[in-house]
């Protein structure tokens, strides 16, 4: 699996490709902004660029608007942002439009080899990784008002949070303990209960992703 990646740190530039090539993944080239990873990802064509978000010139979201501007182009390379804090909004920019291909790990779990590698083939081969510790942070936080997430029950928020982090129905199933088909039904509920009717337009377990990331 081929792997770019940006971020204007050079010590942590080189010790992830350090560690991506220690994994087995190839280092297409690093980038130190995010035009210098917009021409890489054209240039080499990577299954996964992992960005960090706050790059130069203003070290704001230059790397998550990188990332956009790449997903919207080449919707084959796989998306994993990094980011230094718990930022919920640029989670639910990335999972917008799709949780195919994109992940959003906080920088702390890019030392854990086995984590990180775990994520990028999963991004490459398809899948959405989000970081646990964002989906711990919104599952605490109060909801007030007309919020259709307070009508979950705790075991379907149990659900909806590893769906969040991008788990398949079977994966909540073996970190649950309970059958794949109690976790359909749980999926089933989830959906009704935030009013996600079946459309051929919408993909609802990205809906659903999306409305619990949003709830403030």
């Amino acid at each position: 699996m081929r792997v770019a990646v940006a971020d204007d740190a050079v010590i942590l530039r080189e010790g992830l490709a350090r560690l991506l090539e220690e994994a087995g993944f190839e280092v297409v080239g690093l980038a130190s902004d995010a035009e210098e990873l917009y021409a890489l990802v054209e240039r080499s064509r990577p299954d996964v660029a992992i960005v960090d978000i706050r790059m130069p010139p203003t070290h704001t979201d230059e790397g998550l608007q990188a990332a956009k501007r790449i997903r919207a182009r080449w919707p084959e390379t796989g998306i994993l942002v990094l980011s230094q804090f718990v930022q919920a909004r640029y989670a639910v920019e990335l999972l917008a439009n799709g949780t195919e291909r994109v992940g959003y790990l906080l920088k702390d779990r890019v030392s854990d080899l086995d984590e990180l590698a775990t994520s990028v083939r999963r991004i490459g081969e398809g899948g959405s990784v989000l970081d646990p510790s964002v989906v711990a942070q919104l599952v605490g936080q109060r909801r007030k008002g007309d919020d259709p997430l307070e009508q979950l029950t705790e075991r379907e928020l149990e659900v909806l949070a590893l769906m969040a982090e991008g788990r398949s129905n079977k994966a909540v199933g073996q970190r649950l303990f309970i059958s794949e088909h109690t976790v359909e039904k749980h999926v089933k509920s989830i959906f009704g209960s935030l009013r996600l009717p079946p459309s051929p337009d919408d993909h609802r377990r990205v809906l659903a992703v999306v409305k619990f990331l949003d709830a403030q």
